[in-house]
């Protein structure tokens, strides 16, 4: 982990960084980190002292995992290195970085959209992702002439932190040093449709897709077999098939979710953040969505993507209502 040193803005404020390789550390490790990092700058006792009890997550014995995860794993032996990760498709894109901001009633209006004919209300981040990957499906449709891509495949993966799903036994300490496990406990699990059938279907329908997706990584037993899978074989090295761009896909996008960022605990000592984003300058053309609460109003989001510019630009076209672009404005900075 490299800190960056704060820098100073031109409205007066702070710029405080650190950058992480994610298969050491994810989101939730980095989030202590920062916790700690404020409670030292205050001289205070450090809070949750990180544990990294690497037996935690022991192979099961016997050892069992569901075939479903050889699915969303792919041995990085087994891809041609030229286009593992950093090299683009010829004549497409490269991807870029916006961030905007996001209403709240604008996300309880998606909510309502995305409500099926039996009443089931689905989350914000599953309607929202829901409508994203609709609208971008729309995109690569209005793009493609006479719909040629139509067959072609729109994968979305969904990142799913296993901290809250273990128990480990019901040993309550293990689970409280859990809690503090300094390290990567995610999974991504992806669902796949074409283009032609996302454009057909109602929201409601999406969102359907989004939370099976979800759901299908959002169980203990989950991440015990993906435990067992890693070491069943170990020491060979895999990514999620998610990343990985194929011949028949037509996009590929991740969402994640900042929501438990801890901005009340974070303060160096002149204030709370105003903002904090996330930025993962990866290669390749996965997409990639992160948003996070707003500290400027209860509610509203703040909306990290990173997407092939033609994406960004179509979606900010399309819905300009609802991916606003975010400003010092917003955020009341502005001299």
């Amino acid at each position: 982990m490299a800190i960056k040193q704060a820098t100073e803005l031109k409205c007066g404020g702070l710029v405080i960084g650190c950058t992480f390789d994610h298969r050491v550390a994810n989101a939730h490790s980095a989030n202590m980190f920062f916790v700690s990092w404020a409670e030292i700058a205050h001289v205070k006792p450090i809070s949750h002292i990180p544990c990294f009890r690497r037996s935690l997550l022991n192979l099961r014995c016997p050892g069992y995992y569901d075939r479903s995860i050889d699915n969303i794993y792919v041995f990085l032996s087994s891809l041609p290195p030229p286009k593992l990760l950093d090299d683009p498709e010829p004549n497409e894109d490269p991807l870029k970085s916006r961030i905007y901001y996001v209403v709240s009633e604008d996300l309880i209006c998606l909510q309502s959209q995305a409500t099926n004919s039996n009443g089931i209300k689905r989350s914000k981040l599953v309607s929202f992702s829901a409508f994203l990957w609709k609208l971008i499906a729309f995109a690569d449709k209005f793009e493609s002439e006479f719909g040629s891509n139509s067959n072609k495949r729109f994968k979305i993966g969904v990142v799913v932190d296993g901290r809250g799903r273990l128990t480990l036994n019901n040993n309550i300490k293990a689970d409280h040093e859990l809690e503090k496990y300094f390290g990567n406990i995610l999974s991504i699990s992806y669902g796949e449709v074409s283009v032609g059938e996302l454009n057909a279907m109602h929201l409601s329908k999406v969102a359907e897709l989004v939370h099976d997706c979800l759901e299908g990584a959002a169980t203990e037993e989950h991440f015990l077999g993906l435990i067992d899978w890693v070491e069943f074989h170990r020491p060979e090295k895999a990514i999620v098939r998610v990343y990985c761009k194929e011949t028949d896909d037509e996009t590929v996008m991740v969402v994640s979710s900042g929501q438990r960022f801890p901005v009340s605990k974070i303060d160096f000592g002149w204030s709370k953040p105003s903002f904090r984003s996330y930025h993962f300058p990866w290669g390749g053309q996965t997409g990639y969505v992160m948003p996070m609460p707003s500290t400027s109003r209860d509610g509203d989001w703040i909306l990290y993507m990173h997407f092939r510019e033609k994406h960004l630009d179509f979606v900010e076209s399309q819905a300009p209502h609802l991916f606003r672009p975010f400003t010092p404005a917003y955020l009341n900075l502005t001299p």
